[in-house]
């Protein structure tokens, strides 16, 4: 079942003997690289001694069937049920493990939520899913900084762009991806009427340099006096920039930052986020044509969520998920939805 562990293992026992010589710990880039390799694989290789100790176990219980004693193999018949019963177990957790692990899930995010159809109902919405994320940002002590904000006059934002800096973040929120309706009664509407609105969410894994060949001549900086709130620099100074990557039309405005130099490096990481977005989508349509997707960042324009306020109900259609607690969920409490979601791609995963 495992044929390919033994590679692994010998491999893991080469890279605990490199990581203590000297000459390694020596040059850092190469010794931090193997710690984070023996990181990935240590628990790979626990879980596989794990489970060859339960396959022994079974081994022995089954001689002990054999014995002329009685009471021996009454005992041996009750240890093999419970060593054959661990076995299933850690061979589930061990390919749950073999799973490929996805290079982005410990990389800080970038998201752009924008308000769609619905005018200001939308835009208020697009507001609510802002705050959802940061106080769901809070509770996993990440840090949220916005990249740029377009406020809209009902309230909430007409587009609203900014980072989750803490490690693990894409891992948990990269599933936001996609098209959310909220169907509720707008503070607006004086006979009571539900309405639909739909708000669209983005979540790019924050990118270094060396994942995407940016040329800095295909980029054009403008700036310009930043707007809204922002402090004492706010309408004094040119602090605002605007960047645009001209082979692809990415335009990009930040004003968040007093810094001119500031808001002209959040600009660049997300431009980096999104040129390597663009390559990722490109697989991604690749690979939905020859096998649907279930789970996973999806395209842009799918509907995956549904906010239904007067029954107090969320569904998540991905996966069928239904749950009856919207308030808690809008005020961050995420967990439970992104649990359910990240089983269902595991197990997509493991099928596939």
């Amino acid at each position: 079942m495992f044929s390919g562990m033994e590679e692994l293992e010998k491999k893991f026992a080469d890279i605990s003997e490199r990581i203590s010589d000297p000459d390694i710990i020596a040059d850092t880039d190469k010794w931090r690289s193997l710690m984070k390799e023996h990181g990935e694989i240590a628990p790979i290789i626990e879980k596989y001694n794990e489970y060859k100790a339960a396959v022994r176990a079974s081994e022995e219980a089954k001689l002990l069937l054999e014995e002329n004693d009685e009471e021996l193999r009454i005992l041996a018949k009750e240890e093999l049920a419970h060593s054959n019963a661990e076995t299933e177990r850690l061979a589930t957790e061990l390919k749950l493990l073999l799973v490929p692990k996805d290079p982005n899930d410990d990389k800080n995010v970038i998201m752009e939520i924008r308000g769609g159809a619905g005018g200001d109902e939308a835009n208020i919405f697009a507001g609510d899913l802002f705050r959802m994320y940061s106080r769901y940002a809070e509770s996993k002590h990440w840090k949220t900084e916005i990249v740029s904000a377009n406020e809209s006059d009902a309230g909430g934002y007409r587009e609203i762009s900014f980072m989750v800096i803490g490690k693990g973040a894409y891992s948990r929120l990269k599933y936001e991806s996609g098209v959310h309706r909220v169907q509720r009664v707008p503070t607006t509407e004086s006979g009571g009427r539900i309405h639909t609105s739909t708000v669209t969410v983005a979540v790019l894994p924050e990118v270094e340099a060396v994942d995407v060949k940016l040329d800095m001549n295909d980029c054009k900086f403008d700036v310009f006096r930043a707007s809204g709130n922002g402090g004492q620099c706010v309408n004094t100074t040119d602090s605002a920039v605007r960047l645009t990557h001209i082979p692809t039309g990415i335009v990009i405005s930040c004003q968040d930052e007093k810094s001119q130099l500031k808001n002209k490096d959040k600009a660049l990481k997300v431009l980096m986020s999104k040129l390597y977005d663009l390559e990722q989508q490109k697989q991604h349509d690749e690979i939905a044509s020859e096998r649907k997707s279930q789970i996973g960042r999806g395209n842009r324009n799918e509907r995956i969520r549904t906010y239904n306020f007067p029954q107090g109900r969320l569904t998540d259609h991905r996966v069928g998920l239904t749950l009856y607690r919207l308030e808690s969920i809008v005020n961050g409490d995420l967990d439970e939805v992104t649990d359910t979601l990240i089983t269902a791609d595991r197990a997509e995963k493991l099928a596939n």
